[in-house]
């Protein structure tokens, strides 16, 4: 059974997410700008709350070479022109089911942390385009040897499912097994904590999401009838886990879910008037930069506002989304491979 990358109306709903995308990311821009001005304490704050991974120190040379970036034009008017060069982010929503306000959120009885989304976000020279390629968490791929922060190193596993690069060696074994599945080098790195968006939705007032199909998931303690729904922080989060209320309980049901959440978030984003509000801006400022995690390279909020302002130029119709082309892996039904040879013809036009 091949498992489709796009959906029927996959256009349509590429360009309204672009177009949510890019006021989102202008409302946020200009937030964070009156945060820095008006509130010196705010700025050292916000800034302090974005964690970090020093990934490329990790992983050394032994990776795919960087794109070479094009010089700036002679005699530019801007003394520190954005970048324009293409780059290469790895997006994941990291599921902590610890604890018991996890669980309480519709966590499962697991430890630690899974990367239960992973988009792969290429941005094309000139930052006028953009393709984002969801990568299914039951994926079966080779997973590498990773370096571990303690001097030691993670063995080969043959046939592991995708999204346990994470869980037994962070970040950078989740970037290391991209990499290696992919050929294409990762620039950037950018983590969601699943449960720092749960607060970021209630921050935001909720978001609106109409489900195609009744969900019933007692795993994700989510219950809904097919409509149109306002969500709270602990229901979005539920919405998010869900997979098996819905279709064959697979992980591409979820990522269509998670899609649609996206989405709504985007658009509630968007549609928040939150320069009226210092202390509604201010609360989603904290919440958004208390639930990343990123590489060093945008550690700050500085880095952030930097490469949201890079892609100022990219239009609706120049985004693209689609899933790594999959078919059910012959030794599981339950799991997929990639299918082949698409999945390589996918990841070779982002080089």
């Amino acid at each position: 059974m091949r498992h489709d990358a796009n959906g029927p109306d996959g256009g349509r709903r590429v360009g309204r997410r672009s177009r949510a995308l890019k006021a989102a990311g202008l409302t946020l821009a200009a937030a964070l700008v009156v945060g820095i001005g008006t509130a010196g304490w705010a700025y050292w704050h916000l800034n302090g709350n974005i964690e970090s991974v020093d990934i490329d120190n990790a992983l050394g040379d032994n990776r795919p070479a960087k794109a070479v970036a094009t010089p700036a034009p002679s005699g530019s008017a801007s003394a520190s022109p954005l970048p324009t060069e293409a780059v290469n982010i790895l997006v994941l929503g990291s599921d902590s089911r610890s604890g018991e306000a996890n669980q309480a959120l519709g966590g499962g009885d697991s430890t630690g942390a899974r990367s239960d989304t992973a988009m792969v976000v290429h941005i094309d020279a000139g930052r006028t385009s953009a393709t984002v390629v969801s990568v299914p968490r039951d994926t079966l791929v080779t997973r590498p040897s990773c370096p571990l922060s303690d001097g030691g190193s993670t063995a080969v596993a043959y046939g592991a499912m995708f999204n346990t690069a994470y869980s037994v060696g962070g970040p950078v074994c989740a970037v290391k097994t991209v990499e290696s599945i992919t050929g294409v080098r990762m620039d950037h790195y950018i983590e969601v904590d699943f449960s720092g968006f749960a607060t970021l939705v209630d921050a935001l007032g909720g978001v609106t999401v109409t489900t195609d199909a009744d969900i019933d998931d007692d795993d994700s303690h989510l219950h809904l009838k097919a409509g149109t729904h306002h969500l709270n922080g602990t229901q979005a989060l539920a919405l998010a886990r869900t997979r098996h209320g819905i279709g064959d309980g697979s992980d591409l049901g979820r990522i269509g879910l998670q899609q649609k959440l996206v989405k709504a978030l985007l658009e509630q984003i968007a549609s928040t008037d939150l320069l009226t509000s210092p202390a509604k801006l201010y609360e989603v400022a904290d919440a958004i930069t208390g639930s990343l995690t990123t590489d060093t390279g945008l550690n700050s909020l500085s880095a952030l506002m930097e490469l949201g302002q890079s892609l100022k130029g990219l239009a609706a119709d120049g985004v693209r989304t689609v899933t790594m082309p999959v078919v059910t892996a012959p030794s599981d039904p339950n799991r997929v491979v990639a299918e082949e040879p698409a999945a390589s013809e996918l990841w070779k036009s982002l080089e």
